[in-house]
């Protein structure tokens, strides 16, 4: 599995799956969440309030992942991941792990080879850019073989410079 770093636009990006930092109610935001439904078109949407009125009645829970179309963006699908918010006083870490984790299996399962991740929880969820991509690194490189066999590359994408120099350091570290 081929790791790389990309600075730009998500939503413009060429991959067969884009991870949506989506919030737990799938029904679109601010952010990266906000820019996928407005790119994406409505049946992003319709195929999200369908996930919540059947599967996810309360609500996507922190750290797992649901599929939909990718509507008019570029891709196939987009892989929605809620990610905890930042707190100083609990270690959400493994939450935010499992964001990437299962964004992965969920690529795996329908057949996704190539796909694109945010920094999740770096942006109004507060956390940390540089702990955020470490862990996001982390959670990618050692994600199970079965996974790695099925997706043939990685692109993590940075929606600014101060975010494309945190990846491509996590990515440094990560082979150190």
């Amino acid at each position: 599995m081929k790791v790389e770093v990309q600075l730009g636009d998500i939503t413009s990006i060429s991959v067969d799956a884009i991870v949506n930092a989506a919030n737990p109610g799938l029904l679109g935001g601010g952010g990266v969440d906000g820019a996928i439904h407005r790119a994406g078109g409505p049946k992003i949407l319709e195929e999200c309030q369908r996930i919540r009125e059947h599967r996810y009645p309360e609500g996507l829970p922190r750290g797992l992942a649901v599929t939909t179309t990718a509507g008019d963006l570029p891709a196939t699908w987009v892989i929605h991941t809620a990610g905890p918010i930042f707190s100083r006083g609990e270690d959400r870490s493994a939450i935010l792990a499992s964001c990437y984790r299962e964004s992965l299996k969920e690529a795996g399962r329908v057949g996704a080879r190539t796909i694109a991740f945010p920094a999740i929880s770096a942006g109004v969820y507060g956390w940390p850019v540089e702990d955020a991509t470490d862990i996001a690194v982390q959670a990618v490189l050692h994600s199970p073989p079965d996974v790695q066999e099925k997706i043939q590359k990685v692109i993590l994408v940075a929606f600014s410079p101060e975010v494309e120099n945190a990846w491509k350091q996590a990515l440094k570290n990560s082979k150190s």
